[in-house]
């Protein structure tokens, strides 16, 4: 339920879309996520579940859109736009001990909510970024719908630990026990 660069990722993965029903982990442990994600969003209220959830869709749709070589639903486009939009942002100077900083300031006292902002922009950023967009994967696993950005051209499981080990254990098993004969 976390570790991916991007918060917005993170999100996403929150839907287990390969098993029936769907699972939905935001809504299984939903103080799980929050607190995973807590120093990568900005400060302010928890957003309702529904905008969260509305959201969600609406960048998966846009990320599947892209795997799959396909136009996006325009919805998806709409929702993801205005949720960025609703809260206005402005960089501001800050001085550090280390000097001078930019911040971004959420201006939440004109509406809408930062959380939903900063993971709506998240995501147009990924997907107005050829170089980065282009790392954008779906994990190799049959059992797993997990996306993720791929640090080298060679990864293709979500976790080398989770679904990488079960597909080399998996392998293993198979070379290892193939025309063995072996009846239990």
């Amino acid at each position: 339920m976390g570790g991916e660069p991007l918060a917005a990722l993170d999100l996403v993965d929150t839907a287990i879309l390969v098993v029936d029903p769907p699972r939905d982990l935001l809504s299984e442990r939903p103080d799980a996520w929050w607190d995973l994600q807590s120093d990568r969003l900005p400060a302010g209220p928890r957003p309702p579940e529904a905008a969260v959830l509305r959201l969600r869709s609406a960048m998966r749709d846009l990320f599947d859109a892209h795997l799959e070589g396909r136009a996006p639903q325009a919805t998806s486009v709409a929702d993801v736009n205005a949720y960025a939009a609703a809260v206005p942002t402005s960089t501001q100077l800050k001085l550090g001990p280390d000097g001078p900083v930019a911040e971004t300031r959420w201006h939440t006292e004109l509406g809408g909510n930062a959380i939903l902002a900063a993971l709506a922009q998240e995501a147009i950023e990924l997907l107005s970024d050829p170089d980065r967009l282009a790392t954008l994967r779906r994990c190799a696993s049959s059992s797993c719908s997990m996306l993720f950005l791929a640090e080298n051209k060679r990864r293709i499981w979500c976790s080398s630990a989770g679904c990488g080990n079960r597909a080399r254990a998996a392998r293993h098993y198979h070379k290892t026990h193939r025309g063995s004969g072996d009846a239990r």
